[in-house]
Parts: structure tokens; sequence; C-alpha cells
């Protein structure tokens, strides 16, 4: 017997082995999406639907089945983001909702310290995430070892860990943060120094908004990265009225030819408080397509910058997920109360 059922005898039948469902696309099924696909039709081809429709009625039907919920990051593409997902958001988003969800089984569609962070918030429910491989290059840049060998090169130094890392790194900080609430994090020491780790352009725009010393490390996301001012500069003269919105964690350059420059959540919402005529994100691909759904008015321009790790989570993938109770999360117990620990002080800041 699988030992994540042996481990849980009275759940109701919600751990239980389950037949995977058939994915016809029948009548049936089609006037059981009509309202999903209603939604997401002008991002997702009419073509595409008849494939996407049977796993769509099966995961939402074995959710229930499972009592699990799905958790979706804004990376995530529309058919996943806007038809299956419970909760939809950024990483800490994400793990705050769920923490409050009266769910045995959380689905991350996201990427490997999503997940991490999600256990870590809510110690006593499974936590599956479809594609183990689904990795972050900012997280793969830096390890614990790395922490504890900058906390001896600079003793007494907060370091503040961005939320887009793994366990290990965030229990071998003092506190953690995410793009949008970085100032506030590495003000609340009172000191004029600290290490604001691991992404480099992160931590050079909080430099430009704060009068606190910023040290930092060369983690780059590769999908930010690659975006260049030169580029920008270009759409913005083949589009005239065009309104450039960039992530903290692009280069410096793409930041100074930025219109608007705020984390996930502060960019969707300056496109739905502007709604600006012609709109390019400095981000995640998907990410246009998701806030296209709500801004009908909206022109996106898109340079198409995918993030090959959040790619790998697919429909078949979660549904596989729910129906095997694939793949677990955990995190090391003596790791996760640190890390916790990090991550609740941010969450229990005060503004």
């Amino acid at each position: 017997m699988d030992p994540i059922i042996a481990e849980r005898p009275s759940d109701g039948g919600r751990f239980a082995p389950i037949a995977k469902p058939p994915l016809e696309y029948t009548d049936a099924v089609a006037r059981e999406t009509a309202h999903l696909y209603e939604r997401v039709k002008d991002v997702i081809p009419a073509i595409e639907w008849p494939v996407m429709a049977p796993y769509i009625k099966a995961i939402n039907d074995l959710k229930q089945q499972r009592n699990a919920v799905i958790l979706a990051h804004n990376y995530q593409t529309p058919e996943i983001f806007h038809c299956i997902a419970d909760v939809v958001g950024d990483s800490l988003q994400l793990a705050q909702e769920a923490a409050r969800a009266d769910a045995d089984i959380i689905v991350q569609c996201g990427v490997h310290f999503m997940a991490e962070t999600s256990k870590l918030l809510n110690p006593d429910k499974m936590v599956l995430i479809p594609d183990q491989r689904a990795g972050c290059s900012l997280a793969a840049s830096i390890t614990g070892a790395d922490v504890r060998l900058l906390r001896e090169r600079y003793p007494g130094v907060p370091i503040v860990t961005y939320v887009n890392t793994s366990a290990e790194v965030k229990a071998e900080s003092d506190i953690c943060c995410t793009s949008s609430n970085a100032v506030q994090v590495v003000e609340s020491f009172g000191t004029d120094t600290v290490l604001c780790i691991p992404d480099e352009y992160l931590a050079k725009y909080v430099a430009t908004q704060t009068d606190v010393k910023i040290l930092s490390w060369k983690g780059h996301c590769e999908v930010h990265e690659r975006f260049t001012a030169d580029e920008l500069l270009a759409y913005k003269e083949a589009n005239p009225g065009l309104e450039i919105i960039a992530h903290p964690e692009c280069p410096p350059e793409v930041i100074d030819v930025a219109d608007f420059t705020g984390s996930t959540s502060g960019m969707i919402s300056y496109v739905k408080d502007h709604k600006p005529a012609k709109a390019l994100l400095v981000t995640e691909c998907s990410m246009a397509s998701n806030i296209a759904v709500e801004t009908p008015g909206v022109d996106f321009i898109r340079p198409c910058n995918l993030c090959p790790h959040m790619k790998r989570i697919t429909l078949p993938k979660i549904l596989d997920s729910l129906v095997e109770l694939k793949d677990e999360v955990t995190v090391d117990p003596l790791v996760a109360g640190r890390a916790r620990e990090a991550v609740e002080r941010m969450v229990n800041l005060k503004s």
C-alpha cells in the first residue's frame, strides 16, 4: 500500500486510490465547461478547447472528491489560472490563502520553492506539486551554506531573503520579503546596512528606494534578466502611447525606461486601475494573458519570455497529481521550523 495512504487511514476516502477519469470531449463536458470557456475565449483558441475541457472538468470534479485546493501562480497559463484554480496570486499570497482554506490537500501550480512555502505555512496538509522538476533559476542561485558564509563575512548585518528561495535558505535568514514589501522589511531593522538576497536586481531597486545601504548577491531570474532597455525602447517607438510596466527583478536599465515598476500584484493593480490603451508587461508572458481576461479594453504588446519551469505544470500533470497523490512536497522538520519563523516574521511585520 502507498505509504501516503497508509498514514491517513481515517480520511473518509479522500486519500484512497482512484481510477483516472475518462477524458473524452462529449456534449455533456462541453455544456459543463461552457461558462469557463466564455471567460477565456479571447486568450485560448476555440480549436484548443476540446483538448483542455475534459481535463478541466475532471480536475474540478476530483478536487471536490479529494477536498483539495488548487493554487495557481500568476505565471500559469490561462486554462489553469482561470479554469481550475481556487486561489491565484503571487507565491506568498498563495501560501497565506492556503492556510485559511478548509482543505486536506494543496496542489501547488507553481515552482518548487512555492510548494515548500505552502508546506511551511500548512504543515498539517498534504502539499503536491504536479512536476518536481519545476525549479527556479533564482532559488537555485544560493544555498543555505552560502547564507552561513555571508553571515560570517558580515557579522551583525541583518539578512533579508526573498521568498523566491528554498526552505533551506529561508532557515538561515533573519526575515523574508516579497518584491512588494522589500523596502519596508529592509527598513524594519533600523540599521544602516542590510543584506538583501539573492536577487541582485531587486536589491538594486530597493537601494533606490531607501537610505539603507544594501548588500546583494548575484542571483537572477532567467525570465526577467533577458529583457533589455533597447528592446523596450524599440517597442515604444513602434507603438505610440505604449506604457511599459516592469517588475523589480529586471535589470536597472530596464527599470529606467519603464513607466511603472512594481511587484506582481502591483503590476496587476496598475493595469486594472489605469487601464492603459497599450501595455507591455516586463515579466513572464502568461501574466499578460491572465490579466487580459479581466481587462478587455487593454491592448497587450507581448515580448513573450516564458518561464520553462512554470510551463512544466500542465493540465495532464495536475490531473495525475490528484489521481495518484503525487508528488508530495516535504521539508525537513529541522529546517522547517526556522524557515517558518523567517516567513512569519515578514507576515507579522506591522506597517
